[in-house]
């Protein structure tokens, strides 16, 4: 069980972890002990019109503290991981002592290493470069990075590849050259109390399997069925795991049985990516097993 009190109330806490892996529930803990204010750093709860699907904290658990960042973006608007560091900022300057919990890697990252200052992208851009990842997925864009860019990011994962692409069409300059010329962090690791929870994959999949059965049982359809008649899978709340399938079951596409099943699978295939992107980049964080976490 990890001691609560050991931790120190004024300094930042950072919980990352694979999804389904209870860092939520571990965060809440902490803002009950001892005060705070729990902030997202999730890039996918920061949308409004899924919250159910996405696991955002429900409203009994917003009651028992003071939540940040979730649910406040429009599901047809972009939102990058700049626009989450300069709200997230405030939070670092005043107020009650902010708890970060999440599972985008590149958003903790950008706390505590800084992120370089990339011009915005303009819309014509990020639409070509939706419409050809949506026609025929990230090797498409793959062989238009520069070189020293693609050596870096994740290929596999479509978000990282879209970014890459879009970021030279725009400037003419590659991303890893500008992450090369990144500012200070925000917050350096040093200064904050930094955990990752380590689940494996044996104790992790029945987890998420059970989840996305919960998330069924308390109101994921409807949720589907609400977003259905504007949804495309060019909004950028598009990207939560489960939506397109679901969406697919409520317009008469797909059984539920298929949905779930198709759900379940791609959100084993996410936790798989997100455990590797932490074991990558936060060796240096306190790693913990997914018991202690609960207990």
């Amino acid at each position: 069980m990890i001691d609560l009190s050991a931790l120190d109330p004024r300094r930042p806490v950072l919980i990352a972890g694979p999804t389904a892996s209870g860092k939520s529930g571990l965060a809440l803990r902490i803002a009950e002990a001892q005060g705070g204010v729990i902030v997202n750093a999730d890039a996918i709860q920061v949308f409004s019109d899924w919250r159910v699907l996405t696991a955002r904290p429900a409203p009994a658990d917003e009651a028992r503290a003071p939540h940040a960042l979730y649910g406040h973006v429009p599901g047809h608007e972009p939102y990058s991981v700049g626009a989450w560091l300069r709200e997230a900022a405030p939070y670092l300057e005043a107020g009650p002592r902010p708890i970060f919990v999440g599972g985008t890697g590149l958003y903790f990252t950008a706390l505590t290493r800084g992120l370089a200052q990339i011009p915005p992208i303009p819309q014509a851009i990020r639409e070509e470069a939706m419409a050809r990842l949506e026609a025929d997925g990230p090797e498409a864009l793959l062989p238009e990075i520069d070189a020293e860019t693609a050596r870096g990011i994740d290929r596999q994962n479509p978000m990282r590849v879209q970014r890459a692409w879009e970021v030279l069409r725009a400037t003419g300059r590659g991303l890893a050259a500008w992450q090369a010329d990144t500012p200070p962090p925000l917050l350096p690791l040093a200064r904050a109390q930094a955990f990752v929870i380590g689940a494996d994959k044996g104790w992790l999949t029945p987890r998420i399997a059970t989840r996305f059965e919960q998330m069924i049982a308390e109101g994921a359809l409807d949720e589907a069925k609400t977003n259905a008649p504007g949804f495309t899978t060019a909004l950028p709340s598009a990207k939560a795991i489960g939506a397109r399938e679901l969406i697919a079951h409520v317009r008469g596409e797909m059984s539920l049985e298929d949905a779930m099943t198709r759900a379940i699978i791609q959100t084993r295939q996410f936790a798989k990516r997100q455990r590797s992107w932490f074991r990558s980049n936060m060796a240096g964080w306190r790693w913990l097993d997914p018991e202690r976490a609960e207990a």
